[in-house]
């Protein structure tokens, strides 16, 4: 039964299909991605949700519209396809009615929440016997006087990888040294330098010489990865309040 993985009020997201995806004037690739809850559990292949909301105003799905679902549940993420059925206003609640079209799979992928962001970046390749000194090094101070750094920008960040477009395609299982800053309000901008191993490269379309990588951050201590978790979480907050307020 659906309801033994997902129930009603269980947050959720809903995300355009790769075919869907833009590419921005940055060459940033963007799918949009919209937040919201269960209403209702009506069988094994349908569910009813809360219409999302977008900058304080309710967004309109279009009816056939087919999108990935992330349900976010006590008992982990698990991960679907869906069609857009129907949308409606019952008692005053606006209602989107998905028809779950494939079978739910556990979402092992997401282990960190993503914030999707703009950050300036440098990078560099790590050679292995490097990489071997720096495992080994209990306070790790990298030199880099003798190497130049590429510039990058990061669009998307967690507490276990990122992704970030350059004009340098990476061979899998690459080190790569990350250079970068993070700043919340209030706060002191902390200076970051981590060594990701490059899961996969990709080419953007329309644009020469641009690459989308994922990473997975390979060498942070605790400290490093909840500064940056602890960093998303009140980016959010502080774009909730901020979309509010509007």
């Amino acid at each position: 039964m659906l309801t033994d993985y997902v129930i009603p009020g269980d947050k959720l997201e809903l995300t355009e299909l790769k075919s869907k995806e833009r590419v921005t004037a940055d060459g940033v690739v963007e799918r949009k991605t919209y937040a919201t809850r269960i209403y209702d559990v009506v069988s094994d292949d349908e569910i009813k949700v809360n219409m999302p909301m977008e900058n304080g105003h309710l967004v309109l799905l279009p009816v056939d519209g087919e999108y990935d679902i992330c349900f976010y549940t006590k008992n982990g993420l698990y991960q679907c396809y869906c069609r857009v059925l129907d949308r409606y206003k019952a008692s005053n609640i606006y209602i989107l009615t998905l028809e779950l079209t494939s079978a739910l799979r556990k979402f092992q992928r997401r282990e960190y929440y993503r914030l999707n962001c703009v950050l300036n970046m440098k990078c560099r390749e790590v050679g292995e016997e490097e990489y071997k000194q720096v495992t080994q090094m209990e306070d790790v101070q990298f030199v880099n006087t003798d190497l130049t750094l590429q510039d990058g920008i990061i669009v998307d960040i967690s507490g276990g990888g990122a992704r970030f477009i350059s004009d340098v395609q990476y061979e899998n299982d690459t080190k790569i040294l990350f250079k970068f800053s993070l700043a919340s309000p209030g706060h002191e901008p902390r200076e970051y330098e981590i060594i990701g191993k490059l899961l996969r490269s990709e080419k953007i379309e329309g644009r020469d010489h641009s690459w989308q990588n994922h990473v997975q951050f390979i060498n942070m201590d605790m400290k490093e990865r909840e500064s940056i978790i602890r960093y998303i979480f009140e980016e959010e907050r502080r774009l909730r309040k901020k979309q509010k307020d509007l």
